[in-house]
């Protein structure tokens, strides 16, 4: 069951401030996600390959698709012909993959480099000085990476009620996205994608920077 009401309130605060809404829809049924879609919702996130190809074949095609989970390389072939944005590329061997299953299927693949924010080591993600060397690699082998594209960070606050530590980590997250835009992407308009902030912690994230938010529970309830 849909909460309508949030998500018409959501949409309309988010759209205001310029922020790009991804309705979290792991775990639930298409049914589901066919009522945010007659909404008008048309951005959703999924964090398993197998059931973002079950749900993709079912729902309509114009639905923008975003993976956001941790993505194995050996499963990039069956997302590479539709997804719209990979949120949470953290190694150079699976930017060669995407690259790889683009150019298979004739398209450019949108991606997000996944930086680690949090004080948890759960999380995945690179650190600051792994995705400047990231960056340096893919600038050195960019003729050969047509198919695959960068366009900005996603990442994850520690999971706490510490709101000063989640509002810090923002902070630092959107500081080090625009440092980035000014030295590796200032003539590259489509770097414009700080994905950051999620049902519980969205608010803050949007005051710091945010230009994409991942919300589930508020949208469909809890898992």
């Amino acid at each position: 069951m849909i909460n309508e009401a949030a998500w018409h309130s959501l949409k309309s605060e988010l759209e205001a401030k310029g922020v790009t809404l991804v309705a979290v829809s792991k775990t639930k049924p298409v049914e589901d996600i066919q009522a945010l879609y007659d909404l008008g919702q048309r951005d959703f996130g999924e964090n398993y390959v197998q059931e973002l190809g079950d749900k993709s074949a079912q729902l309509p095609k114009d639905i923008r698709w975003h993976f956001i989970g941790h993505l194995q390389s050996n499963k990039v072939k069956y997302i590479a012909p539709f997804v719209h944005l990979i949120h949470g590329v953290d190694s150079f061997k699976l930017l060669l993959e995407i690259n790889k299953q683009a150019a298979k299927n004739k398209r450019v693949i949108d991606m997000l480099m996944q930086i680690h924010i949090a004080e948890e080591e759960t999380k995945f993600g690179m650190d600051e000085r792994d995705i400047t060397e990231f960056l340096q690699y893919y600038e050195a082998q960019q003729g050969d990476l047509q198919h695959v594209r960068i366009c900005g960070l996603m990442g994850m606050a520690t999971a706490t009620d510490d709101e000063a530590q989640i509002r810090s980590e923002f902070f630092r997250m959107h500081t080090f996205f625009m440092n980035l835009k000014k030295a590796d992407f200032v003539a590259k308009p489509y770097f414009n994608t700080c994905s950051m902030g999620m049902s519980s912690d969205y608010q803050m994230a949007v005051e710091e920077g945010s230009t994409m938010v991942r919300i589930g529970s508020l949208l469909f309830g809890a898992r």
